[in-house]
């Protein structure tokens, strides 16, 4: 049996459709039903229960759940604008903890989301490597707290029993219920769809031109390969990047954008709110060397493909 915290959300349930791609539905999801739209996600999905995420350890540490093989963490608050630090750190700290000694205690494969937010602005590079994580400067309380499990791990040799994954930029399907963390990709579709202009921050850095700040980029669709790898190769373990190791501009993601819908490019460069400009990152680009040796040969579609083909589902509001 497998748990699969974060079902309902982005990245968690396009990997609950990759699993019932392979017919693995022996899965209890975890999540949290709020006024969101999330449920739509679980909508033709394959599971045998569904656990609201307040309840579940609770539950599990009961003894209450039994024959579960592995555990897919992907369940967090990730929002870059919320500030309630206490709540990050039961939410995305001390849960993660709990989660992670029970399937320690009891032999279960361990496979957990991390983030390149635990980067900072970039000062120390993208090097997903042990021996430089204690050295990182994440930028805002999200990404300190899951810096902090990252650590917890590390300096307690624990991280032979676990995965973790850096997610990059990710992108795709699914992703419709997050509000402001969805993908520029996603909020601006329907204006640029109307004739409107893509809408895109100024730069604040004399080193970046406007539109010309990079991030790393990544489709859901590979990202949940990635995440499939570590699922079927039990014995692998450490924390990983996952990206594409490509960094691309803002300026490139917009006009991926409008040659999907065929239409002109027209970008408009807007004021940054100020609550977001201190913790901007300016570049991002996944060291991938770590994960290639490691053995993971999963390919990542050029950005242009993957956007024409999330296009696809934009225009007609589908999931995965």
């Amino acid at each position: 049996m497998i748990i699969l915290t974060g079902g309902a959300g982005f990245i968690g349930s396009c990997f609950l459709w990759k699993l019932n791609q392979h017919g693995i539905n022996d899965i209890i999801v975890v999540d949290d039903f709020d006024s969101s739209a999330k449920w739509k996600n679980l909508v033709g999905k394959k599971f045998i229960d569904y656990i609201q995420k307040d309840d579940f350890l609770n539950i599990l540490e009961s003894g209450k759940l039994a024959g579960i093989k592995k555990i897919i963490h992907l369940g967090a608050c990730s929002s870059t604008i919320l500030d309630d630090s206490a709540y990050f750190l039961k939410n995305n700290y001390e849960y993660s903890k709990r989660l992670a000694l029970w399937a320690f205690d009891h032999k279960a494969k361990f496979i957990y989301a991390s983030s390149a937010a635990t980067y900072g602005n970039g000062a120390e590079g993208y090097d997903d490597a042990d021996e430089v994580a204690s050295g990182l400067r994440p930028l805002n309380i999200y990404g300190y707290t899951k810096h902090l499990f990252d650590l917890w791990l590390l300096q307690n040799g624990l991280i032979n029993k676990a995965v973790g994954l850096k997610f990059f930029n990710v992108f795709g399907p699914n992703e419709y219920h997050k509000e402001e963390m969805m993908s520029v990709i996603c909020k601006r579709f329907k204006e640029i769809k109307e004739g409107k202009p893509m809408r895109l921050f100024k730069s604040y850095h004399s080193d970046y031109k406007d539109g010309e700040q990079k991030r790393d980029f990544i489709y859901v669709k590979d990202a949940v390969e990635v995440i499939y790898y570590f699922y079927e190769n039990s014995q692998k373990s450490g924390i990983y990047n996952l990206g594409t190791g490509k960094a691309r501009s803002w300026n490139d993601l917009a006009k991926a954008m409008f040659s999907a819908l065929g239409i002109k490019p027209v970008i408009e460069y807007i004021e940054m709110p100020d609550e977001i400009k201190g913790q901007y990152q300016y570049y991002t680009q996944a060291k991938m060397d770590k994960l290639r040796a490691c053995g993971c040969r999963c390919e990542f579609m050029p950005l242009e493909d993957s956007i024409k083909d999330y296009a696809g589902y934009l225009k007609t509001g589908s999931y995965l």
